[in-house]
């Protein structure tokens, strides 16, 4: 088991269905064919004992323990030894092209696992570190996993279920709150939860047919639940806020209400236009829109859908109401470079809903595995020698004599 930047084994890593360890013929056909017929080679010419290397070309944070869980059952099951030395522990960056970890053992037992070793690295790494930025970028801010709608499948899920707890956890260990839950039940082990947070989609809304008619079903059916009202429903999310507030005054003076912005990229929220933004954010953080440094970073501070105008026009909205323990939930789009933009307007958001941890760019998530040692005697391709541990340990020994 790895372990977490805490030193404590990382959380639900052992109930993933994707550590599950698969049968030989399973493993032949999820694997590439020229892996099996590598092993049916050394079956017939003799096996060796090899170290493979695994690494990644962009930097990241190191989250491999999904993948050497389903090594650890994969490797039990066929009865054969190896060893693993994890250079860069759960939680901690990793340069690109710097080895990651070393697996050492058979040939024969190795070969055909190299593809899906890779599969459970090398996103789950890149997603980890978007996760670790978005945490720092709003370190008093409360990140919540809404991942699972976007992902092709339930292994997907797993991983950036897994990348964001890791990253999440990293961020914690520097100062940040980090992710502290996910919307779904299946992964919310990861975070050290047994359920999934969330209390209602637009879906609702529109079968009460008001905002406050919903929150009023909400609440009679979960009375001990914090309320949690989506407002953009209808497009009038301060006037819908404050009636839904009015409804509950007690709930939101005893800090029991939150108000989710989810406002489209279609419109403004309601009374707002660019001049009224450039205004909102001019009063709170007129440094901000000196610095932008894109028209999609202008776009996050004062344009359309879940803007840094967006959440200080509510926040004045309700604390002129006198509603200021009542919370703002933010979601829509909120990766890496717009948590960034809200850092930089002092957005007050409370939680974040996202799943924009999941990587972009999907060229950047390749891991790469070379087998650097044959019976203990040090090979690699041509290029790849700076995967060898006696390069390694020159460089440590320059770095530390």
């Amino acid at each position: 088991m790895t372990q977490s930047p805490f030193g404590v084994p990382a959380p639900g890593i052992a109930a993933a269905q994707a550590t599950a360890a698969l049968t030989d013929a399973e493993i032949r056909a999820h694997t590439d064919s020229y892996f099996n017929r590598t092993r049916q080679i050394v079956g017939h010419f003799g096996d060796c004992q090899v170290t493979y290397a695994f690494f990644l070309r962009c930097p990241v944070i190191s989250a491999p323990g999904i993948m050497l869980e389903w090594l650890k059952n994969v490797m039990a099951e066929r009865g054969s030894d190896y060893t693993v030395n994890l250079l860069h522990p759960e939680g901690e960056w990793v340069g690109a092209g710097e080895p990651l970890v070393y697996v050492s053992g058979s040939f024969l037992h190795l070969a055909d696992l190299e593809t899906l070793l890779l599969q459970k690295l090398g996103s789950s790494c890149v997603a980890a570190l978007r996760a670790y930025q978005m945490a720092l970028s709003l370190p008093q801010t409360r990140f919540l996993a809404m991942d699972a709608r976007h992902c092709a499948g339930y292994e997907m899920q797993e991983l950036m279920a897994y990348a964001a707890s890791i990253g999440g956890r990293a961020a914690q260990k520097d100062g940040a709150v980090g992710f502290v839950g996910t919307a779904n039940d299946a992964v919310s082990a990861f975070f050290g939860a047994t359920h999934g947070a969330g209390t209602m989609p637009h879906a609702l809304i529109g079968y009460a047919g008001s905002t406050v008619r919903a929150a009023e079903m909400f609440h009679e059916t979960f009375p001990e639940s914090d309320l949690v009202v989506l407002v953009d429903y209808f497009g009038q999310e301060i006037t819908d806020a404050l009636a839904v507030c009015h409804r509950f005054a007690e709930l939101a003076q005893a800090g029991r209400i939150a108000v989710r912005l989810d406002t489209h990229g279609g419109r403004f929220m309601e009374g707002l236009n660019p001049q009224e933004s450039y205004a909102v954010v001019n009063r709170h953080a007129p440094d901000a829109l000196r610095r932008y440094r894109s028209d999609r970073e202008l776009r996050y501070l004062i344009g359309t859908g879940v803007s840094a105008a967006s959440i200080w026009k509510m926040r004045e909205a309700l604390d002129e109401a006198g509603f200021d323990r009542v919370r703002i939930i933010a979601s829509s789009g909120f990766g890496v470079t717009k948590c960034a933009c809200m850092a930089d307007a002092h957005a007050p958001i409370d939680v974040v809903g996202t799943g924009s941890f999941i990587p972009e760019i999907w060229n950047e998530t390749y891991a790469t595995a070379d087998i650097i040692s044959y019976n203990g005697v040090e090979r690699v391709k041509i290029g790849r020698e700076f995967l060898f541990a006696s390069a390694r340990n020159r460089q440590d020994s320059k770095e530390n004599p």
